[in-house]
């Protein structure tokens, strides 16, 4: 029988109860013991079918706490729009080059944002792109002439979600290194952004389970009463 890493039998708290958001978020942060400052994710079970069209769940949501990490973005504008881009703080800016760098492997990126006069360029990265869930997209506000707050936002903490085939939103919504009023601030914001982008095909229960876990740590069920489910 294989071994228990230490840092696993190091772990405290129940992980098949569920708890209460603030206890959930504090048993995250004890089990947080890597060298390193993990990051703290979300899992939302939604009741949610996304092979249909009505039913599938996409946004983006400002985590008021931000994320805790440092988010390259690249911007795909020209002229005015292209120097609003840099202005605002954007680390990889271009129009056609841009787009032939990405063709040909580039990827030191995190987010693609893109003015609406780009999108027959952009179109031609949907396969390296849209795979790797980069594609820029109105509905999450990376399709828009209003650049600059597109580049503050994605930059402040502004984050997208989408539903995976089996229904469930993962997200990273801060760091271990988060007071807890932080991290419970940035889960209620990710809750409510899912409420409000509840598709009209959903039925029957909508958020069925939520859990808290650390990169290296265990996961911890919270109970959706606590996040005003």
């Amino acid at each position: 029988m294989a071994k228990q890493p230490k840092r696993m039998k190091a772990w405290t708290g129940d992980t098949n109860a569920a708890h209460a958001l603030s206890d959930a978020v504090k048993l995250v942060k004890a089990n947080a013991n890597a060298k390193f400052d993990e990051s703290v994710e979300i899992a939302v079970n939604l009741g949610v079918d996304p092979r249909h069209a009505d039913q599938q769940v996409r946004g983006v949501v400002a985590l008021p706490s931000g994320t805790g990490r440092d988010v390259r973005v690249a911007v795909i504008a020209k002229d005015a729009k292209a120097e609003e881009a840099k202005a605002a703080g954007a680390e990889v800016v271009g129009a056609e080059d841009l787009v032939e760098r990405i063709q040909g492997g580039f990827m030191d990126f995190d987010r693609v944002i893109a003015t609406p006069d780009m999108m027959a360029l952009v179109g031609r990265l949907g396969k390296v792109l849209g795979p790797r869930g980069l594609m820029p997209n109105p509905r999450v506000g990376t399709v828009t002439p209003n650049v600059g707050q597109a580049v503050k936002d994605a930059k402040g903490g502004s984050i997208e979600f989408r539903t995976e085939k089996t229904g469930i939103i993962h997200a990273g919504i801060g760091k271990a290194s988060f007071t807890e009023e932080a991290l419970e601030a940035n889960v209620k914001a990710m809750i409510d952004a899912l409420n409000k982008a509840k598709p009209s095909g959903a039925k029957g229960t909508y958020i069925k389970k939520i859990s808290l876990s650390s990169t290296m740590g265990p996961g911890f069920k919270v109970e959706t009463g606590s996040v005003g489910v």
